[in-house]
């Protein structure tokens, strides 16, 4: 569409016994975009359990313990049902089923995990004795001695010397019962009255003491197998209990899907309400709604309530309050760009939608730079791809596959254009001309589409100063009709230096971009007298003065700056054709004969192209749509519109 939704605002007063069925209606797709009213509620002697906001953060609490369950289960959610199928859960039915759920699972996640902790301490103690478990020492004898102090533990080697100086004050035993390149494994004994001493220099010279449980007995052989035993056994009781958690998964994998669905729509109707406003037996509500989908959505209010009061205030798009939600409608094909549209800016409600415009330009102006048949075949394989979203990894980009198809079929037309095939210039014949061969030709179209552009920005612009009625902006802004006069007058002045015999003299066009550029320049006075504001100039005239030289400087500085960028599409074209004749050099080079190292350097460039090469292009194309086109018409600032929707809490779901 070439504008959004147009929007009428609606204020229902609708009894307390149809309060439900009204907000399950109004979340239906109607498009109702909800405004808090709870702050008109009078009724302040709720019973606890009447409390809606309670009951929304209620269901929250058992969303969340359904998708822990999911999670543990390793159960995917499935994609929600349509609306009119989306049926709330009352939370007193819900409550027990939800926690007789969580219950079975937390008794063998939570035995699970005191069998984890056991076999990390296990595998700990194993790993601590395996380089010494051949020796022949009793494990009692390192405890709970009166007199001596002993442990046996590793420790680098580098650090042996430094512990005996550390210790030479003080009697004590070392000695080395192993020793590795790296480490040894040594027995440190010495009084228990100097234990302290002792520990403190085993601490700095890195010793990793050996620390066992005590009901470990027996020698170090004895306690390795006993461990091994253990380990063996947790290992065995993992199983049973990975078991049980699938048969869990199993028994309650259709019942958690559609219990999420049922509490998510609960809560989404709780937290609706909550902010309705209340008074003693009525409900207040106010929200917009698109003016297509309004009559429906009274005819459906009027069954569901026969007692409900509605009045509709429908919206100009001139003059309007930035408070009214912006509610785009675009088909799929269109909506890829739609996204780089709001990535940007939210329309305004007064402005066009120029997700059209988009879907027109971006594609041109990205095969143009990256004109290929078979990189762009290649291309759109890949977009195919990523929407299909059957590469797991890959399903995060998704969003981006009909957005860069649509480019790589442009990118491919552009390659019949330009005869360029995997950048070989002699397989598919050029319908217009070769990029690299006509430089000149190439940078030259690409300004002359520039400057359409611009000018179609301008006009656009202009349409949107109308529609908004803002004669101000429409007749003297720098994007306005002085901008766009001044802009072709001055284009028309470099005409005429260049080009003999051109038509229109030059002191007209002089003449044009003087009145232009007083226009333009002194604009903020020239708005304050059609708007009847005073002072005409604010902070001093000779400050004011100052102001607009500059800002006129600025204004001519884009012109230039925004009508050259352009020649960027034309730049990347040549670069392109040349960067794909490198790789074939670089191929020849590692085999002349065209053997295997031919073809991997071929696709290794083709891979690099695709990749890197097409980013590039993609972010150029997006800085010339954002800063040179888009500038010269869109404002933004809309504010988003958000239906009520028993669906829209969750709109990536992994399915």
């Amino acid at each position: 569409m070439l504008y959004p939704l147009s929007m009428t605002e609606v204020e229902l007063i609708v009894p307390a016994r149809d309060m439900v069925g009204v907000t399950r209606t109004l979340a239906g797709q109607m498009g109702f975009h909800q405004i808090d009213t709870s702050y008109l509620s009078t009724d302040n002697k709720l019973k606890p359990t009447e409390s809606w906001p309670q009951r929304a953060a209620t269901y929250t609490a058992l969303e969340r313990k359904i998708t822990s369950a999911m999670r543990v289960l390793n159960i995917d959610r499935t994609p929600p049902p349509p609306v009119d199928q989306m049926n709330a859960i009352e939370i007193e039915d819900a409550q027990p089923v939800v926690d007789g759920i969580d219950a079975e699972i937390h008794a063998v996640t939570d035995r699970r995990a005191e069998e984890q902790k056991k076999l990390e301490q296990n595998q700990n103690f194993l790993a601590q004795l395996e380089p010494i478990s051949d020796l022949d020492v009793d494990i009692s004898s390192l405890r709970n001695s009166r007199y001596v102090f002993t442990t046996i533990g590793t420790i680098p080697c580098e650090n042996m010397e430094r512990l005996r100086m550390s210790l030479v004050r003080i009697p004590f035993a070392m000695l080395t019962l192993r020793e590795g390149p790296h480490e040894a494994v040594v027995w440190v004994a010495g009084l228990q009255s100097q234990a302290d001493i002792l520990e403190r220099a085993l601490r700095s010279a890195y010793l990793n003491s050996l620390t066992m449980p005590e009901s470990y007995k027996g020698t170090l052989v004895e306690v390795t197998a006993a461990i091994r035993r253990e380990i063996d056994s947790s290992q065995a009781r993992f199983r049973e209990l990975d078991e049980q958690l699938l048969q869990l998964r199993k028994k309650y994998e259709s019942q958690l899907q559609s219990l999420f669905w049922q509490v998510n729509a609960g809560r989404i109707l709780a937290d609706a309400i909550a902010h309705f406003g209340k008074l003693q037996h009525t409900y207040i509500i106010f929200g917009w709604v698109p003016a297509i989908r309004l009559p429906l959505l009274i005819e459906r209010l009027k069954v569901v309530s026969k007692s409900i009061v509605i009045e509709t205030f429908p919206v100009r798009r001139a003059g309007v309050a930035s408070d009214v939600p912006v509610t785009l409608s675009n088909n799929r094909l269109l909506r890829p760009f739609q996204e780089l549209v709001t990535t940007f800016a939210q329309p305004r409600y007064d402005e066009i939608d120029p997700t059209i415009l988009m879907a027109i330009t971006f594609p041109i102006l990205f095969g143009a730079m990256f004109g290929d048949v078979g990189h762009g075949i290649e291309l759109a394989l890949v977009g195919l791809l990523l929407t299909s979203g059957r590469v797991k990894f890959l399903r995060a980009l998704s969003g981006l596959g009909r957005l860069i198809t649509i480019c790589g079929v442009s990118a491919a037309l552009f390659g019949f254009l330009y005869g360029s095939f995997f950048g070989l210039e002699n397989v598919v014949p050029a319908l217009w001309f070769h990029p690299i061969n006509n430089i000149l030709t190439i940078l030259a179209f690409s300004v002359g589409a520039g400057i359409f552009l611009l000018t179609v920005g301008y006009l656009i612009g202009i349409l949107n100063a109308w529609i908004a009625r803002d004669w101000g902006r429409f007749f003297f802004d720098h994007n306005g009709l002085a901008g766009l006069v001044l802009y072709w007058s001055l284009l028309g002045i470099v005409a005429s230096i260049a080009i003999k015999n051109f038509p229109i003299p030059t002191a007209i066009l002089v003449l044009l971009a003087v009145v232009a550029g007083v226009a333009v320049m002194f604009s903020e006075i020239w708005k304050h007298m059609l708007e009847n504001i005073h002072p005409l100039v604010e902070g001093g005239l000779g400050t004011y003065l100052i102001q607009v030289i500059f800002e006129m400087f600025e204004t001519l500085i884009a012109y230039l700056s925004n009508s050259l960028s352009y020649m960027r599409v034309g730049a990347f074209a040549v670069a392109h054709a040349g960067l794909s004749s490198v790789f074939f050099i670089l191929a020849e080079l590692v085999s002349p004969g065209h053997g295997i190292g031919y073809w991997i350097v071929v696709v290794i460039g083709n891979i690099f192209i695709i990749g890197f090469e097409g980013l590039i292009v993609g972010i150029q194309t997006m800085r010339l749509e954002y800063y040179e086109f888009f500038s010269k018409f869109f404002r933004g600032g809309g504010l988003r519109s958000q239906p009520l929707s028993l669906r829209s809490s969750v709109e990536d779901y992994s399915g």
